[in-house]
């Protein structure tokens, strides 16, 4: 694609949302909201544009297979199969090294040195959403010393962290009674039991494991639930989802076995987690890409959507990118201080922290991070605590040679920035890129992905890291097995269950069905109040 031309007359504000190749998803960006709500309130229009914005969206960029991995900079069989390798958008671009700053310096354009800059209509809800859900599938290569071109995803969307990465794992997690998982009473509520034991693992949990581990103590690790991931208890957010979805899976395997008292354990597990499974990727469609992108029509999951789609070009094998990676390291989104369970917390006291949810309850957990305003997600917003994960990342970038940001707006159909007031308009990202980079062209993608200015004042993601988000998101959610045109009915659902999928659109509505101990009404959305 040619370069756009130079700018003429005034500056603009900043071309951050510049190439508007689409002329659909451009209406759908600025025409008003009472337009939509009318084409949204008439179905068969709906659901047509629903799949046409879709295939429009993901169109803008090249279909999967990606012709490179992190294996090789060159194209062979392996490098096209083998998926414990991250793909990759563009070639790696070798030479960079002297036109960049140091980590520790590129790292310190991230840090937050007074109050947390608040995100326009984000909550915490939304931080711990966005990080749980992702983690199932964006994982890096947990090996010590860490390879940053190697992954330990099956690239799907599958509920990982509630059901655990292997079958053995699974077997661990399962009660092998009326298909449920297991389960225990703490406080009137339901939760995982314990993974631990006067600080030692349990045998009838030798599969499962927790992030450093080793670094905490015995009376610590005796708190720890048995999660399916090893990251399920590193974040009070993770925990608490992951503790919400378990109730869930309990709930609907109890609604299975009431209507049919023939099945056997087996097939009362596995068609609940297929139902969980869907109902997942629904939240993500309806719920949260709804809140993140910067469309007036809201999508849906159409259950008809994968005949409409299966034979789009992107219709693919799913096979997370290195890029798609890194757009999702959004250490900004979470404040320097946290309420929980009635307590403002610095952000180090929410690590491995399940006794935290226990005594106020998931419900209460779920409303305080509702009422709390994540922070804004760019440069200068992350929380120092943060930094040595910020240097990991952009470590990470160079280790493989990432193109550099330029580069990837013009592989996104954006154009290229000419100069650095061209990424912003504040002054400190300008001048603090231009003193670390000596020009525009040296700027790398994680930095310039955070310092690109959203394209409105209540945007909460900049352009570039919007389109890639969406593009990945939108083509590896839809292509989820489950959700085939022969799979995709009430014959592997259940009716019951296609009745439960069908009628579940928000978070709000799974956390409200599953606090029996405690079961007030509720604020809990993804967004601020007032900003719905």
């Amino acid at each position: 694609m040619a370069d756009a031309p130079a700018p003429q007359g005034p500056r603009p504000r900043s071309i951050a949302n510049d190439g508007a190749h689409n002329r659909l998803l451009y209406l759908a960006m600025t025409h008003a909201k009472p337009l939509w709500r009318t084409v949204e309130s008439v179905p068969p229009l709906r659901l047509r544009l629903n799949a046409k914005l879709i295939d429009r969206m993901i169109g803008e960029a090249p279909p999967r297979p990606e012709p490179l991995s992190t294996m090789a900079p060159y194209t062979s069989w392996a490098s096209l199969t083998d998926r414990t390798y991250s793909s990759r958008h563009l070639p790696p671009v070798a030479g960079l090294e002297g036109r960049q700053p140091s980590v520790e310096r590129a790292a310190d354009l991230f840090l937050r040195t007074g109050d947390t800059d608040p995100c326009p209509r984000s909550t915490v809800l939304f931080a711990y959403f966005a990080q749980w859900f992702t983690d199932g599938f964006l994982r890096g290569d947990s090996n010590e010393p860490r390879d940053p071109r190697r992954n330990t995803s099956n690239h799907h969307i599958d509920m990982n962290p509630l059901y655990g990465l292997t079958p053995a794992a699974t077997a661990q997690l399962r009660s092998f009674d009326g298909g449920r998982l297991k389960s225990q009473t703490v406080d009137g509520g339901e939760f995982p039991p314990y993974l631990c034991e006067n600080g030692k693992i349990k045998p009838e949990f030798s599969e499962l494991g927790v992030i450093r581990f080793d670094e905490l103590p015995d009376a610590r690790r005796d708190t720890l639930f048995a999660l399916g991931s090893d990251r399920g208890n590193g974040q009070i957010g993770f925990t608490m989802l992951t503790v919400l979805f378990l109730r869930e899976h309990n709930r609907i395997a109890g609604v299975l076995a009431d209507r049919y008292p023939r099945w056997d354990d087996e097939r009362l597990f596995q068609t609940t987690r297929n139902i969980v499974i869907v109902l997942l990727t629904k939240l993500v469609m309806e719920d949260y890409i709804n809140h993140i992108t910067p469309y007036h029509f809201r999508f849906l999951l159409d259950p008809r959507l994968g005949s409409r789609l299966c034979r789009a070009t992107w219709n693919r094998e799913n096979w997370a990118s290195i890029e798609f990676n890194l757009v999702y390291r959004w250490h900004s989104l979470i404040p320097s201080t946290l309420t929980v369970g009635g307590h403002d917390l610095p952000m180090a006291q929410t690590l491995f922290a399940a006794d935290r949810i226990t005594g106020p309850g998931l419900g209460q957990v779920f409303a305080e991070a509702s009422e709390q305003r994540a922070g804004r997600i760019g440069l200068f917003n992350t929380d120092p605590v943060l930094r040595p994960v910020e240097m990991a990342s952009i470590a990470e970038s160079r280790a493989v040679q990432l193109a550099p940001y330029n580069s990837y707006r013009r592989h996104f159909r954006f154009p290229r920035a000419r100069g650095f007031e061209q990424i912003s308009s504040d002054a400190r990202v300008t001048e603090a890129l231009r003193e670390l980079y000596r020009e525009v062209d040296d700027v790398e993608l994680y930095v310039g992905l955070f310092a690109e200015e959203p394209a409105s004042a209540d945007a909460i993601l900049p352009p570039l890291l919007t389109k890639i988000i969406a593009i990945d998101a939108f083509s590896q959610a839809l292509t989820n097995p489950l959700l085939a045109p022969r799979v995709a009915n009430a014959e592997c659902f259940t009716p019951e269950g296609m009745a439960i999928i069908g009628g579940t659109r928000t978070l709000a509505q799974i956390l409200h069905r599953n606090v029996p101990e405690d079961p007030r009404p509720r604020f809990v959305s993804l967004t601020q109040r007032g900003a719905l």
